[in-house]
């Protein structure tokens, strides 16, 4: 890949804008943040930050960044540590990362592509899953789930794998948008992290705040249905870990 201004790799960015993206991050540090160590934090920190001009993708030098964290940060970074964060967060499935080249071949800075939170795969079977060809590769990254239920506009709809196929087959009867679909399964799964909830309670509670939603939609308009969502999610998952809690200390 030859080396160019940061326009030149906008068809590398895997988000629709810089706010879909900062949603993607948060996901993934829900479930990745422990594995960084502070140093590769600010690191990681500062590289998500220079990834604005082109939502997830940067061509910044590791000298630039490092330099930002010097002038910015409480604890600066070395090079040694931005490369191991890079590295840590490519394992991670986090980051793609291509060498480029200057256009007398010789190498240059290297392009940052963050990869969306949906197409995450375990550390585990990375390592541990034998290699398949890119045509594999493909087929394997576009299995989606299809729902065929009728829906106001009556279009079949693709809604990524990462979502629960029975959240999916509720919610696609009230909302015509994809991305709406998924975005309110992404609110439901952080807050399932942040209250500690088995995958079984998740899923019930994430079903049970979706069918909250679509009751008080039809009786009222709702300015900010993400907004709304989150706050039923607070409650329900709350219920659900006071519960838990509750069941744990009369079985002890």
């Amino acid at each position: 890949m030859k080396q160019n201004n940061i326009e030149s790799f906008k068809h590398l960015s895997q988000f629709k804008d810089i706010n879909d993206f900062n949603n993607n991050i948060e996901q993934w540090m829900v479930d990745i943040k422990s594995k960084f160590t502070k140093s590769e934090l600010i690191g990681l920190k500062r590289l998500i930050r220079f990834c604005a001009k082109v939502a997830g993708v940067s061509n910044a030098k590791i000298a630039t960044v490092t330099k930002a964290t010097h002038e910015l940060d409480q604890f600066a970074i070395s090079r040694s540590t931005f490369k191991r964060m890079t590295s840590k967060a490519q394992s991670l499935g986090l980051l793609t990362i291509h060498e480029t080249k200057r256009k007398n071949g010789s190498k240059s800075s290297n392009v940052y592509v963050f990869n969306r939170f949906c197409s995450q795969v375990e550390p585990s079977k990375q390592l541990n899953h034998p290699k398949t060809s890119n045509s594999q590769a493909n087929d394997i990254k576009n299995k989606e789930i299809r729902t065929q239920d009728s829906v106001r506009n009556n279009q079949p709809k693709v809604i990524s794998n990462f979502i629960n196929k029975s959240f999916a087959n509720y919610a696609a009867y009230f909302f015509p948008n994809v991305e709406q679909i998924e975005e309110l399964y992404r609110i439901s799964y952080i807050h399932s992290k942040l209250f500690k909830l088995s995958s079984e309670d998740f899923q019930t509670a994430s079903k049970e705040a979706l069918r909250v939603l679509v009751a008080k939609i039809k009786k009222r308009n709702v300015e900010s249905v993400n907004g709304y969502f989150n706050g039923i999610v607070k409650k329900i998952f709350r219920k659900y870990q006071l519960n838990n809690m509750f069941n744990a200390y009369w079985e002890m």
